[in-house]
């Protein structure tokens, strides 16, 4: 079995600078990053990969295994195998793993790699983790450039223009809800970019502007994104407490305290978005008993408010302990995707995404995670993002609709999402090596 070594780089640091000198550096062909609590982690080197495509998870340090219903068991047998001791994952699964799992094409449905080197970095200092100590000097190397760090000016983006399809589009929603066919759907809507996106920058600039529950930037050849999460789909300890995180109601932030003041209070009077929220923190609390049982399950934070960098929600958590032999895939796949990007019941608003929405959502509203083989796992819900696939950038935002759903305040909270990603878009030819 391989096991890591490890290099202690005291600190202080500036953890942004250091993820970009480590992104830019071009040391990395692929790569993640993820932060959650104060901590981001930089995995690249892939020791292994992992791929998740209808009926199999193959990976390319073990046999194929096949499933059917759900991959959740399957890729934890496939994670079991992993050849180095203290493994992490680092990847992402799409919307369409739940929704539409037997999609054609072979397409992948899920990644996951396993790195061979990877940083940690905090204020407090960078610990690196490696397979090969030649690389670890590469990283220190890397580093030494944070200081010269590219500044970039970022370009406006439309994020209003509206030919009315989403409007008409969320009245056949509501419509649909008044008929008893669901309770609740999230309709998104795409804007694209027209300029190449430097995800880097943009990253930097964007987490500098945001208040995200945890931020992600990522190139691994199917997808290349960078987000500011507002909500997890679910947390695992090692000690087997899960949580979900559903967030659902929503009203800007303007900066103006009083202002914000008053649309907090407004949020959290106005009846449609208090029952939109209890409905999704009632499904989730369902799904999260399915696996711990309704004895280990409660919901321990309700309606509370969060700020989300742009915008404000209403907030809750429900947590579960997981029995002996549930892995927190199990608790993952019971919650995914998450409610408050889906609908109630899932079956019904997957099908009405299909018969509304233009294109498939792939990672938008899927998640980007990190789990360990201690057990934990930790899976953001992807929303608040720029995507990039071949010469392509788009961002993509939706809402919650449900019975008392007015179309033009739908279309509104879209563009409320929508400005915590587009001030912060920096073009690739935009860029400057000046040292700051």
């Amino acid at each position: 079995m391989t096991t890591y070594s490890e290099q202690l780089l005291p600190g202080p640091v500036e953890p942004l600078e250091a993820v970009a000198a480590l992104v830019d550096s071009g040391l990395f062909d692929q790569y993640v990053v993820y932060e959650r609590d104060n901590t981001w982690y930089v995995a690249g080197d892939p020791l292994g990969e992992v791929m998740v495509r209808p009926g199999t998870v193959q990976a390319s340090y073990a046999e194929t295994v096949e499933w059917s219903d759900t991959p959740w068991q399957a890729l934890d047998a496939v994670l079991a195998q992993t050849p180095v001791e203290g493994w992490n994952a680092f990847g992402w699964a799409c919307f369409e793993l739940a929704s539409d799992p037997a999609r054609d094409g072979g397409e992948p449905l899920a990644q996951l790699m396993i790195p061979g080197t990877e940083v940690h970095i905090s204020p407090a200092g960078i610990r690196v983790r490696y397979l090969d100590a030649a690389r670890a000097g590469a990283v220190e190397a890397a580093l030494a450039l944070a200081a010269r760090a590219r500044q970039g000016h970022s370009r406006p983006v439309d994020v209003r223009t509206s030919d009315g399809t989403y409007e008409k589009a969320v009245a056949l929603s509501v419509a649909d809800i008044r008929a008893g066919r669901l309770d609740k759907v999230i309709l998104s809507r795409v804007v694209e970019i027209p300029f190449a996106v430097d995800l880097c920058a943009t990253y930097v600039a964007g987490r500098a502007g945001n208040t995200p529950a945890r931020s992600f930037l990522l190139d691994l050849g199917a997808w290349r994104a960078a987000g500011f999460s507002p909500e997890t789909v679910v947390e695992v300890r090692p000690c087997g407490l899960a949580s979900t995180q559903p967030l659902a109601g929503t009203r800007a932030l303007t900066g103006d305290a009083g202002l914000d003041e008053q649309l907090r209070n407004e949020l959290c009077t106005d009846a449609k978005e208090v029952f939109e929220h209890a409905t999704s923190v009632k499904l989730a609390f369902d799904e999260l008993a399915g696996v711990g049982g309704f004895a280990a399950t409660k919901v321990s934070e309700f309606l509370t408010v969060k700020a989300r960098g742009s915008v404000q929600h209403l907030a809750s958590r429900v947590e579960t302990s997981l029995p002996p032999g549930v892995s927190g895939w199990s608790a993952l796949g019971a919650v995914f995707p998450a409610v408050t990007a889906s609908g109630i019941p899932k079956a019904a608003a997957y099908q009405l995404i299909s018969e509304l929405e233009d294109e498939r959502r792939g990672l938008y509203s899927g998640t980007v995670l990190m789990a360990g083989s201690d057990g934990s796992l930790d899976a953001a819900l992807v929303l608040r993002s720029v995507y990039q696939q071949g010469d392509r950038s788009w961002l993509r935002a939706g809402a919650g609709i449900v019975g008392e759903s007015r179309p033009e305040r739908e279309f509104e909270e879209t563009c409320e999402k929508l400005a915590s990603v587009a001030p912060f878009l920096i073009p690739i030819d935009n860029i400057s090596g000046v040292a700051v």
